[in-house]
């Protein structure tokens, strides 16, 4: 089936709140942005064009450029698609400006939007631009060619600002535009829809709606849980299996399979927390967390490994003997069965095919990954933008399901301000929570503004806390809790990612994202820490920003090969924490992490065994998430028995590892948040007890990855349902005992 063919039948719209009201930017603002843009993403033109809008290029340059993106164009594409990606820009795309309108307007941290209007307005004045280009004249006046190597210089300074501006105005303009385009997908054969995905029925919900009134509304339950992701799910399940009365909240909206996968644009707003644009204070990592019905179990890979055996010892070394019990191998063993989990029924695409076997011709340690899939083969590759087929086993397939069954109601758009409490004889003994309700708009969809808003009290003999690890320590400081470990021992998994060019094409988008891993350096301190490959999600939007930007072709050049890429990524298990709190003006969630040196030792490593994987598996190129680092280009005549001995790859490889992995220049991702809720022996160690209930708070309880008490090493789900799982059950053996 063709792409145009599959376009057709798409997923249904899932349509945007309105752009927020007033500007984010003054209108000059506005041209310096755009001029800056469509340096990063320009129209591309030969030298008989004499537009300043236009990167012009020397006429052979041209006619190469075209020519190679021509070779790559799928069978099905117009004749005249390569021109019009060749002359699409930034500005000139529909939709660019409101999404980044958006993204500046809902989600950028003040302070990052502060900086980026003083540049912006210091580049349209004589004294601001010549300190910032070498040129009194305005950015937006020059033509391209010159902005492109005021950019280019930026990003080779020797002052660290100037760098970071041109990493993050080239990953916002690249991100932006390749959602938005419709230039680049018809030169890809990225299809809307996934070539071998089916759509599926999922589980009809029924919502709690509140009438309309200006009173508070007061709702009663056994159990509330605020939060309806992995950890949430499993509560839920449990809970209402035991007969208990249970209610399950969460602030993000139900999207049944009809409007799965979205799209990029649609799935960044409607399944990601702060619009998928959350990054550290010092922006060295850019953090990926869902916020949906269901979780990060929406929008997560389907892998499915269990808690490490030197990390159960590790917590268990800690006073918390439940992690190294058969109890605990029970709870892993019961979340995998009830989910389907196996490797039966894998069927690896190319790009976990040159993870596994690149590993095995280097003799690197690697396996498959167990899938939630329900004992079904799950070749789709787009299940981060959320799953069609209902197939991953995620709590809206399975859990949520199985806790309605068994009675539990559930209440979508409720936003959990704080947590109540009654004090008797010097406790504080949990008592509900209070928040806001927002209902779907007059439609039945969300981005109407037409809804109705009621102030909400849930009255319940236990709270257990669901919110993720970013948010579960915000409602708790939110509620009065002084805890100084609330917050703190922030682990994330920091990724950065190689990726590789072959001969061949390879449509890394088709078939199941994340089905190898290799651990040969997941153990390099002898205590457990280092960093696994993983295969990465080769969604453009996901990619393409991570990929070095050293120019307007070359970037086209880049991009339009994405088709004949693969694109591995680290996962290290840090040693070393960070810390999310909120923010002071408007409470919002702010992460204060950067990887440390010992870490980045790991993933450096890490990175170098990537190389060499992509290389021993053919790859014509090899690039790091790293400016500054060239793209490694394999000489067609070097002797194919050398292998990786290959005198111009290992003088590559040298420079890297000289270089290491220094900031802003590497770009770092995380899509794994644990450790904010610690759980511990002691209340001077952490926020949680070994039965997962806060330290001076009877009746409240976390459940979900924020309790870890350290990196997990493995993605998190697993650990984190099994967790909740223990939890879960002993909260109602404690419900049960209240009714003797």
């Amino acid at each position: 089936m063709t792409s145009a063919e599959l376009d057709m039948i798409a997923p249904l719209d899932a349509p945007l709140p309105p752009v927020p009201a007033g500007e984010v930017l003054t209108p000059s603002q506005w041209i310096t942005f755009l001029a800056i843009a469509d340096t990063i993403v320009p129209a591309i033109a030969g030298p008989s064009t004499q537009s300043i809008d236009d990167l012009i290029v020397q006429l052979p340059d041209y006619n190469n450029a075209v020519q190679k993106i021509q070779q790559a164009v799928p069978a099905d594409a117009t004749s005249d698609a390569v021109q019009k990606y060749m002359r699409d820009k930034a500005s000139s795309t529909p939709g660019f400006k409101d999404l980044i309108h958006r993204t500046f307007g809902d989600y950028m941290r003040d302070d990052a939007l502060k900086g980026i209007r003083v540049v912006l307005s210091a580049l349209d004045t004589r004294v601001g631009c010549y300190l910032l280009t070498g040129y009194s004249t305005s950015f937006c006046l020059q033509p391209v060619n010159i902005r492109q190597q005021i950019l280019q210089g930026w990003s080779r300074s020797y002052f660290s600002q100037l760098r970071q501006m041109a990493k993050s105005f080239a990953a916002i303009s690249i991100a932006t535009w390749v959602k938005q385009s419709s230039a680049i997908n018809p030169v890809l054969g990225f299809p809307r829809a996934p070539v071998h995905g089916k759509p599926g029925k999922g589980f009809d919900y029924n919502f709690l709606e509140i009438p309309p009134g200006e009173d508070q509304e007061v709702v009663e339950t056994d159990v509330v849980i605020i939060g309806s992701g992995c950890g949430g799910g499993v509560c839920a399940k449990n809970l209402a299996e035991a007969g208990h009365r249970v209610l399950v909240t969460d602030r993000a909206y139900h999207f049944p399979p009809k409007h799965l996968p979205m799209s990029s644009t649609d799935a960044g707003i409607h399944l990601f927390h702060n619009g998928g644009v959350d990054t550290s204070d010092d922006n060295s990592v850019a953090f990926l967390a869902g916020q949906a019905w269901g979780g990060g179990g929406t929008i997560n890979w389907s892998a499915s490994l269990q808690t490490q055996g030197f990390v159960r010892q590790e917590w268990a070394d800690e006073g918390l003997s439940f992690f190294t019990s058969s109890e605990y191998q029970d709870c892993l063993d019961r979340v995998c069965q009830r989910m389907g989990v196996s490797t039966k029924y894998i069927e690896h695409n190319e790009n976990n095919r040159v993870l596994i076997e690149g590993a095995r011709k280097l003799g690197f340690s690697a396996k498959e990954v167990p899938q939630n899939t329900g004992g079904n083969k799950h070749y789709c590759g787009y299940c981060t933008l959320g799953c069609g087929a209902a197939e991953k086993q995620g709590p809206v397939v399975s859990w949520l399901p199985d806790a309605a069954n068994a009675g539990a109601q559930f209440m979508e758009g409720f936003e959990a301000e704080k947590i109540v409490f009654d004090f008797a004889s010097g406790r504080r003994i949990t008592t509900g929570v209070e928040g806001t309700w927002t209902s779907r708009d007059e439609m039945g969809g969300v981005s109407g503004s037409n809804k109705t808003k009621r102030k909400v009290l849930i009255k319940a003999k236990r709270v257990i806390v669901s919110c993720g690890t970013l948010h579960s320590p915000l409602l708790l400081l939110r509620s009065d809790l002084t805890n100084p470990q609330i917050g703190r021992n922030l682990h994330c998994h920091p990724a950065s990612l190689v990726a590789g060019v072959f001969p061949q094409e390879i449509r890394p988008w088709e078939g199941a994202i994340l089905t190898t891993i290799c651990d040969e350096f997941s153990n390099q301190d002898t205590k457990g820490h280092g960093a696994k490959i993983n295969a990465m999600t080769m969604i453009p939007s996901w990619v393409l920003p991570f990929l070095p930007w050293t120019g307007g072709l070359d970037f086209k050049l880049l991009a339009s090969k994405l088709s004949r890429m693969c694109a591995h990524c680290t996962v290290v298990r840090d040693r070393d924490s960070g810390q999310v709190y909120p923010d002071p003006v408007d409470g919002r969630c702010k992460i204060k992490y950067s990887p440390s040196a010992f870490d980045k030792g790991h993933a450096l490593e890490c990175i170098l065994g990537m190389c060499k994987m992509m290389y021993v598996m053919g790859a014509e190129e090899i690039m790091v998430s790293q400016n500054g680092v060239p793209v490694f280009t394999r000489d067609p005549d070097a002797k194919e028995s050398v292998g990786i001995n290959d005198a111009s790859f290992q003088a590559w490889l040298a420079n890297l590892r000289k270089r290491g992995l220094p900031h802003p220049e590497t770009s770092w991702g995380s899509a794994h948040q644990m450790g904010t809720c610690r759980m511990a022996a002691s209340e001077t160690k952490g926020v949680v007890d070994p039965r997962g209930e806060v330290w001076g708070a009877e009746g409240l309880y976390v459940a979900d990855a924020s309790v870890f008490p350290s990196a997990s090493g493995v993605n998190p789900m697993i650990t984190n349902m099994a967790i909740s799982d223990m939890i879960s059950r002993g909260v109602a053996r404690g419900l049960k005992e209240d009714r003797r």
